[in-house]
């Protein structure tokens, strides 16, 4: 079965989360990615923790259908050997510190006349150019820069994003450039140059909050795991100890639920409450209101009311949740994929295809497939003993 990405090369220096959360999705369509790592630790993300089998959480989820080749590319016959490799790569991924990749000759202004048709996308936190291009970015410190942290919390305290919201942002513009970029070769024959940003891709993210704070205006308030301006949308407590999750979008929506949930039709035009606007308004009344009759109820009693009256809703699950959740498992959205550990379970990527199957290869050790590609590469015994002794492999 043909994936989309067959006969495609990708050459990633990578780390952390961005670039490769990028290449492994285009590894999923069936690219050829070769991650090029440190000789000896390979990406400092292996060693973040150790909770899959002694592999580390981050790096299992980014980086399986991968082959793994380590080079010291401060060593000159390393980076050669990377050069050869970009003669028949299609795409090189990078996002090493900011310069490093241009300081190795490795910028798509240094590779386009010997390589035109190759495709050089560089990840960054703030981009090539600009005040802030020098600076160091971690995936908090861009929450904070876009502006993610003022929105998200309690009214007390800012909170940031569970996962590594700006990290993939920018691996999800990273993998969409590409694939721009891919398309547009086709059409053109020449390769071209992508320059994501990590607060660029999370500034995106936040145009609502920065729409709705439009010429001045007020901001979002931080409102835990509530919505900021739609009530009631959120989490509340029911009397067995649970929590349910609901959402209303619509006037129609309230009165099913004033009629259906909370079985009291008149409150739908209750002054306080009958819009939007003043159901925001007047949150902590309506709040009491409803956590009122939510207390005489359980939780599988209060979702079969809300379901009855088509009220949007979801258990608050955990990670246990997850893992174990029924729809998932309904759907068959687990693979076991292979590792240095023994199989694991992966969650195949969102979007069944009916056209192809995704790419569900093992996860590698650091430099597996450094020894095959240099033969690729026309390096016999004797320059691979060479660069191994001097410790460029």
């Amino acid at each position: 079965m043909t994936r989309p990405l067959d006969g495609i090369t990708v050459v990633s220096l990578e780390h952390a989360i961005a670039a490769p959360f990028c290449t492994r999705q285009l590894a999923d369509l069936g690219a050829r990615v070769i991650k090029v790592e440190r000789p000896g630790v390979g990406d400092f993300a292996r060693a973040y923790d150790t909770r899959v089998k002694g592999l580390a959480s981050h790096f299992v989820w980014t980086n399986r259908s991968k082959e793994s080749l380590t080079l010291d590319l401060k060593q000159p016959d390393a980076l050669a050997a990377l050069k050869l490799l970009l003669d028949q790569a299609d795409v090189l991924v990078q996002n090493l510190a900011p310069g490093a990749a241009a300081r190795m000759g490795l910028s798509f202004e240094a590779l386009r006349q010997a390589h035109p048709r190759l495709i050089v996308c560089d990840i960054s936190g703030y981009g090539e150019d600009g005040p802030y291009r020098d600076k160091k970015a971690y995936d908090l410190l861009i929450q904070s820069e876009a502006g993610f942290l003022s929105v998200t919390g309690t009214p007390e305290a800012p909170s940031k994003a569970g996962n590594s919201v700006a990290d993939i942002a920018a691996g999800m513009y990273a993998y969409t450039g590409i694939l721009s970029a891919l398309l547009l070769r086709g059409k053109t024959g020449q390769g071209s140059h992508i320059d994501v940003s990590m607060l660029e891709s999370l500034a995106e993210w936040m145009n609502y909050p920065m729409y709705y704070a439009y010429d001045g205006a007020p901001p979002p308030p931080r409102t835990a795991a509530s919505h900021a301006s739609i009530y009631p949308y959120g989490p509340f407590a029911v009397g067995d100890g649970g929590t349910v999750m609901l959402g209303l979008q619509n006037e129609r929506e309230w009165k099913a639920f004033c009629a259906g949930v909370l079985q009291d039709a008149a409150l739908a035009t209750d002054p306080r409450f009958d819009s939007n606007a003043n159901r925001n308004e007047h949150r902590e009344p309506l709040k009491a209101l409803i956590l009122g009759v939510f207390s005489t109820l359980t939780t599988a009693q209060v979702e079969a009311r809300l379901d009855a009256a088509q009220i949007a809703n979801a258990r608050m699950n955990d990670m246990a949740g997850l893992w174990s959740h029924p729809q998932l498992k309904a759907r068959g959205r687990w693979q076991d994929v292979g590792s240095p550990a023994g199989d694991i379970p992966a969650l195949l990527p969102p979007g069944r295809n009916s056209a192809f199957d995704y790419r569900m290869d093992a996860v590698p050790a650091v430099g597996e497939h450094t020894e095959a590609i240099l033969r690729e590469l026309g390096q016999g015994d004797a320059q691979i003993a060479a660069l191994r002794a001097a410790q460029a492999i």
